[in-house]
Formats: structure tokens, C-alpha cells, sequence
């Protein structure tokens, strides 16, 4: 039985095809820029773009499965040509965003709950991972700045946020597609410890053999940076979520260990995995 993959270049997509391959399941990778996309010479490989419906029915011909990220565009279009495809499951990347009592007036908890909600009124069986906070978030905000002084600007150093892997987030996604007794389940994931956002930074100095210095500054300061390396709206969400997360306390760490039975990864782990994304 065919399993496509959306976004098969991606940071958790291209782990979902490598899981699914180890597994012996036929994928058709689906990309919207082969040329950027690093799948293997001679993979299934179709070009579609989630916010153009003209795609959909040629990405989804002779499918049973189907691994999917959040696009509220196109996405009753996107269900329509699944359910004539003969699609019968989608396992969909959303956010734990959507499950916040403040979510009326979170956007990333506005485009997740569109698409869980397109999916829930469809006939297509579906299960939905709901991640917290990428540990790859450390890419957009720190990169740069370790790459370039060795210093990293926080406004909210003590703040405590749990990053999980995303390749525990595709081990999930593999066993729900492979696995029937997922199906109808959401599945709140973390990380498997809170760490410090300064505690996250001296992890990556670990992995590199560097000393970083972590800098006590304003979120003005922090926020002209950010804006260097991604957009302003992403800029403010990476702010106004570590503003939360200094102020709350963070909830029990929820691994995949709990659903899957299997070790998660740690942040340093993750660390170690990315080190050549921060040389």
C-alpha cells in the first residue's frame, strides 16, 4: 500500500521517508522544490504544492496513506481530492498550540485547529501529533549569531521549554501510518526534559567544543536580531513564546517514550545531530 509524504525535504517530512523506507513501505515523496528537496536519485518523487488544489489529485493517485503538515489553504480542496482518491488515512503535523485555552488569539493555533477541523468533518481517519517546541527552532534563532560571535542575546534566559527531535516527532509519525491503532488519537509530544534556554545554548557549545556566552538583553535588542534570519511574525511568536515560558511553569515533559515505548532524544543529542549547522 502507497504512503505520500508532504513536505518529503523537510526537517521531520525527510525522516518520515527514511522511516517508512526502513519499514518497507512503497512512499511517493511529494515536494514542492525537487531540486532543494536531497531525496534519493530514483525515489517516487511528485512536484505538488498543498496551496494549489490542481496538484492534489495527481500527488494522491492510488494512495492509502498519508502524511501531511498544516495549510489551512486549500485544504477543503485538499480533502475533497483525498477522499476521491480513496485515501484512508492522514496522519497530520499540527501544534500543541491548538490545545491552549489562550488559542483564540494564537495564529499558529488558528492554521493547525482549521486544518484538524477540515479533517475531523471528512471521512478520512486521521491521527494528529501535536509537537511543543521544535528543538530545529534553535536553528532560526541561533545560528547566526553563534556562527558569527559565539554569543547569543536572550531576553528571558531562565525561561524553560522542553524541544523534542524532530526525528522522535517522524518515529510517531511512522508507526501511526503503519500502525492502525492510532488512528482517531491525537498525541501531545515534548521533548523529554525542560531545559533553560541558556542551559539549550551551552549544549550546542558542548556539541561544537566551544564556549558561548549567553547576554542578558532587551527584547527590542533580541527582536532586531531574530528579524536578521526570519520574518517579523515569526520573530514575535519565537519572543511571545519564551515570554510564556519564563512566567509559567512548564507542564510535565510529554517524550514519545510514553506512546511508543522507545528512549527520546534528548536536546543534547540534538545538539550533537546539528553540530555542522552551527560550525
Amino acid at each position: 500500500m502507497l504512503t505520500v509524504v508532504f513536505g518529503a525535504g523537510g526537517n521531520v517530512g525527510r525522516h518520515v521517508v527514511s522511516g517508512l523506507n526502513s519499514a518497507g513501505v512503497q512512499v511517493r515523496s511529494i515536494v514542492r522544490r525537487p531540486s532543494s528537496a536531497g531525496l534519493p536519485v530514483g525515489a517516487d518523487t511528485v512536484v505538488a504544492d498543498l496551496e494549489k488544489p490542481e496538484t492534489h489529485a495527481p500527488a494522491l493517485r492510488n494512495a492509502h496513506s498519508v502524511f501531511l503538515y498544516a495549510r489551512p489553504t486549500g485544504v477543503e480542496e485538499f480533502v475533497q481530492a483525498a477522499e476521491s482518491a480513496g485515501v484512508q488515512h492522514i496522519v497530520l503535523l499540527s501544534s500543541i498550540a491548538v490545545m491552549d485555552v489562550e488559542s483564540s488569539s494564537s495564529p499558529a493555533a488558528w492554521l493547525h485547529s482549521r486544518v484538524e477541523s477540515a479533517l475531523e468533518r471528512s471521512t478520512l481517519a486521521w491521527t494528529f501529533i501535536r509537537p511543543g517546541m521544535f528543538a530545529t527552532n534553535s536553528l532560526w534563532s541561533w545560528q547566526r549569531p553563534i556562527r558569527e560571535a559565539r554569543t547569543v542575546r536572550l531576553p528571558y534566559p531562565d525561561a524553560m521549554t522542553a524541544p523534542v527531535h524532530e526525528m522522535d516527532v517522524a518515529a510517531l509519525a511512522v508507526a501511526a501510518l503503519t500502525d492502525p491503532t492510532h488512528r482517531g488519537r491525537a498525541y501531545a509530544i515534548s521533548g523529554p526534559e525542560a531545559l533553560t534556554l541558556s542551559r539549550q545554548v551551552r549544549h550546542i557549545g558542548d556539541a561544537l567544543g566551544r564556549d558561548i556566552t549567553v547576554e542578558h538583553s532587551s527584547v527590542d535588542e533580541v527582536a532586531a536580531e531574530l528579524a536578521e534570519s526570519m520574518s517579523p511574525f515569526v520573530a514575535q511568536a519565537v519572543l511571545a513564546g519564551w515570554k510564556v515560558a519564563a512566567t509559567t511553569p512548564p507542564p510535565p515533559p510529554t517524550p514519545i517514550t510514553s506512546i511508543l515505548g522507545c528512549p527520546a532524544r534528548t536536546f543534547a543529542e540534538w545538539a550533537r545531530d546539528h553540530v555542522a549547522d552551527f560550525r
